[in-house]
């Protein structure tokens, strides 16, 4: 593979690092990939189900303290004066799809924990995964050794 262009880096929801997986895992999945044996994935849901839950994550409904601190957040994380001095270390930021992400992946996470609406906490929570793939330091924040979720983790000081 090679790294995507970031244009093509935003249509991502969401960057999630998976760890290597421990001893007992990786001698399960040894075992369950070259046996005699096919290992089939089983689904989770069908087509319509996951329609259903498309819509529903759609419709919950969003107060204006959470909608203020997605833009807050997003807007931060761009080059310029309104992220303050985390502004200065952003050489490209995250677009009006990152702030997409964001409300999309607060409502269904509000949801899938049985909540009917999402808060600030959720914000905070899924900012570094919506956000990290979609923002680039510059040059001189990287010589100084700083990395993108410790910025991010600064611009969330602002809402929270």
């Amino acid at each position: 593979t090679y790294p995507l262009p970031e244009a093509q880096l935003d249509r991502f929801l969401m960057e999630i690092d998976v760890d290597y997986p421990d001893r007992d895992a990786e001698r399960r999945i040894l075992f369950e990939t070259t046996g005699a044996e096919e290992a089939h994935a089983k689904p989770s849901m069908d087509a319509e189900t996951l329609l259903t839950a498309q819509r529903l994550v759609r419709r919950l409904p969003v107060g204006d303290s959470v909608v203020e601190a997605i833009l807050t957040l997003v807007r931060a994380a761009r080059p310029g004066t309104e992220g303050g001095e985390a502004g200065k270390l952003i050489a490209w930021g995250p677009g009006p799809r990152a702030s997409q992400a964001l409300m999309l992946a607060v409502r269904a996470r509000a949801l899938l924990d049985g909540r009917l609406a999402p808060s600030i906490d959720d914000v905070l929570d899924l900012a570094e995964p919506v956000l990290k793939h979609r923002m680039a330091l510059t040059f001189s924040a990287r010589a100084e050794g700083r990395t993108i979720p410790a910025v991010i983790k600064q611009l969330k000081t602002r809402i929270g």
